[in-house]
């Protein structure tokens, strides 16, 4: 039989705990987004996607694909529609979602959230960071959003997602950033926003808000074995975005400085710390590393004075130098210090 004396006791420290706990958890309480998210779903967009391509890729792990689709056959050719986000950055029309979500599109369709649609025109796609614009026409000016600065965001901070998760158009979800700066190897220009904010196969293209209501990122993918939210999403930093959108409204395309080299993280000697840097594995015939004489061995340490950790730092640097513009490049060949000057050339392909 328990002891009455322990019981009582018991019984006054309860209280006590719970008093000392329920102000800290009142005072930390989870956030209200209801102001938050009435100010921004205006500008948020759901796309509908006609195409003649093949099926679109499904989200399996770390993969882009039309997030929604099924395919229907019109005299004996394959229709594929799919679903996906956007967002109005200019009451003009002016619309961010994922190149992804527009794939080979033949007709795009966005709906509004006062349920109006519109055909709509590409502006311009850059497949390397999964970017594409669009315009609509209308009669009135549209609620739009402003990027914020992805930079100045912290791991632990509130976000907002919002878009088109399997065609429920106007739906939001919240969570915090779980992660900065994500590299899962899919392109050169990985750098994602991670965040456990509920995302599925639609919302690809919708906006990440911070608690101002300014767009952050832009979502693009999840990790996910069933093709559902895991919890585990991927954004395009706005930091990373707005030059590419700025590119865009400006020409339809983005140019982005090339050296014409192949290369890879520079290895420690023999005995010692990593001396970073960017090692050449490869020089192309006629590019402008080989007119500079530029060789295979060489070790890149910096561009302009701007230190080169590893090889992502080097292709990043140089795809943001206009064409045509010469860098110097600080390097190290057969244990020499060296310093030359080349004019970067134009990357050649898509983006």
């Amino acid at each position: 039989m328990p002891d009455p004396k322990l019981s009582r006791r018991a019984a006054l420290l309860l209280p006590a705990a719970l008093g000392a706990c329920g102000p800290a958890i009142a005072q930390r309480g989870l956030p209200d987004f209801a102001d938050l998210a009435q100010s921004v779903i205006p500008a948020v967009v759901s796309i509908q996607v006609t195409t003649r391509d093949g099926m679109p890729s499904e989200w399996r792990g770390p993969q882009r694909g039309r997030p929604q689709s099924e395919q229907a056959r019109r005299g004996g050719r394959p229709i594929i529609q799919g679903a996906g986000s956007g967002f109005i950055i200019e009451p003009s029309g002016i619309i961010v979602t994922n190149a992804h979500v527009l794939g080979e599109a033949a007709n795009v369709l966005v709906g509004l959230s006062d349920g109006s649609e519109y055909a709509a025109t590409i502006l311009g796609i850059d497949e390397l960071t999964d970017i594409a614009l669009l315009k609509i026409e209308t009669q009135r000016p549209l609620s739009a959003v402003s990027l914020g600065h992805s930079r100045q965001m912290r791991v632990g901070q509130w976000v907002l997602a919002a878009g088109n998760p399997f065609g429920l158009g106007g739906t939001v979800t919240s969570g915090i950033i779980s992660a900065i700066g994500r590299d899962i190897r899919l392109g050169p220009f990985d750098d994602f926003i991670q965040t456990d904010a509920p995302i599925n196969p639609g919302n690809s293209g919708g906006p990440l808000f911070n608690m101002a209501g300014e767009v952050i990122g832009i979502t693009t993918l999840i990790f996910s074995p069933s093709g559902a939210s895991a919890g585990i999403g991927f954004a395009v930093p706005s930091d990373l975005a707005r030059p590419v959108i700025e590119q865009l409204l400006r020409g339809g395309r983005v140019e982005r400085g090339w050296l014409g080299v192949s290369v890879g993280d520079a290895e420690a000697a023999p005995g010692r710390s990593p001396r970073g840097g960017a090692q050449v594995l490869g020089v192309e015939r006629g590019s402008p590393a080989a007119r500079s004489g530029l060789r295979q061995g060489d070790v890149i340490t910096a561009v302009d004075g701007a230190r080169i950790s590893n090889n992502r730092d080097l292709v990043r640097g140089i795809s943001a130098i206009p064409p045509g513009q010469n860098v110097r490049l600080s390097l190290l060949r057969e244990g020499r210090v060296l310093e030359i000057t080349i004019q970067v050339g134009l990357r050649p392909g898509p983006g």
